[in-house]
């Protein structure tokens, strides 16, 4: 087990947009936060994303070869360009989560990863979770907390995560510890992303909607809005976790919509999902703090801004790199599993009890 000392550690994250794969290095004990160093980015190419968009929904054992060798490789080459690092986080993609159902499961092997970086690797972070009686998500909520206590944050605030799947932290730093009783509580609110790019890759072969542009050109049709939040999950109380296609109905909600009205109502369905979440917050944040893709979607942030009594605001507003918050989250996480400290609890996934998970393969001499 590593013992309490800070290093340099470096993370990958590779969602379930399908773009590419964030990497990013973090100085940390795993549980402070004392430097954020390099990042880079390694993107798909339309064919690779193909490949990824094939393989998605399916499970070990189905043939996906290919996706597995396209996932390895570009977190290789990506995660080659650092230095300095003592070892590594790394996630996998994500094809399919049924956390009350088969489980988990993120493409990519760690230990082939750690014999070509050379390094010590830490992945397979969810399924210690789903073992215990999990979601297996989300597992930003812990470095959430730590990075609410570098910009010294000194009421509860929230972070939202706008990738394919929006997730919200709420926590409290006046707690000494993520895992304490009241300090947090984390959950998926719906989807976000995901769909939209979806529909706009279909209907026009864009990966995404542009800074909102398309949505701003349109109207939500609110009989779409209302068949969408009758949906059971919003009713379940949280902690809980979606697939990135649990709402692979929502297209066809919008069929008969034209482009411009069928993607102002996706980006309506998730800012919605959204508010319906923050109900669930222990008390009102003092600001939302907005992550991932979506926060560039001037017309979702301004739905937000519209619904909310706090500040809306990108986490660069604090100092903090919205593009890299989850790669640097699971540098993070690497190094608080291998210091045996938990990575989550009952209150950000419904585990039973706080559990470190996580599986570390190592390389000859280190």
């Amino acid at each position: 087990m590593l013992k309490a000392e800070r290093l340099w550690a470096l993370g990958a994250m590779s969602g379930t947009s399908l773009d590419g794969v964030d990497a990013a290095m973090v100085e940390t004990d795993g549980e402070t936060i004392f430097a954020f160093g390099p990042t880079a980015y390694r993107g798909y190419s339309a064919e690779e994303q193909a490949v990824l968009s094939a393989a998605l929904g399916k499970w070990p054992g189905e043939d996906l070869e290919e996706a597995q060798a396209l996932v390895e490789r570009a977190h290789l080459e990506v995660l080659s360009q650092f230095e300095g690092a003592a070892l590594v986080g790394f996630h996998g993609q994500t094809l399919a989560h049924e956390p009350r159902g088969r489980g988990t499961h993120q493409l990519g092997d760690g230990a082939r990863l750690a014999e070509g970086l050379g390094l010590p690797v830490v992945w397979d972070f969810r399924s210690a979770d789903i073992r215990l009686g999990g979601e297996g998500a989300p597992l930003a909520p812990f470095f959430h907390f730590a990075c609410a206590k570098w910009i010294g944050a000194e009421e509860p605030l929230a972070f939202l995560n706008l990738g394919g799947v929006g997730n919200i932290t709420w926590l409290d730093p006046r707690f000494a510890r993520p895992e304490e009783p009241g300090a947090i509580l984390a959950f998926d609110t719906g989807p976000a992303n995901a769909p939209i790019n979806d529909l706009m890759l279909a209907r026009r072969g864009e990966a995404f909607d542009r800074d909102g542009a398309l949505a701003r050109q349109g109207e939500v049709a609110q009989g779409a809005l209302e068949l969408f939040l009758d949906e059971p999950y919003f009713l379940r109380m949280p902690p809980k976790s979606l697939d990135r296609d649990t709402f692979a109905d929502m297209i066809g909600l919008v069929g008969e919509l034209g482009d411009a009205d069928a993607v102002a109502t996706l980006t309506g369905m998730a800012a919605a999902a959204i508010l319906r979440g923050m109900e669930h917050c222990p008390r009102p944040p003092a600001r939302l703090l907005v992550t991932g893709g979506g926060r560039h979607n001037a017309v979702m942030m301004q739905m937000l801004r519209a619904a909310l009594d706090c500040p809306v605001e990108p986490v660069e507003a604090v100092g903090l790199d919205g593009d890299m918050l989850e790669a640097q989250a699971f540098a993070y996480l690497a190094v608080r599993v291998a210091r045996g400290l938990p990575t989550s609890c009952a209150s950000t996934t419904g585990v039973r009890a706080a559990v470190s998970g996580g599986t570390i393969s190592r390389v000859e001499g280190r």
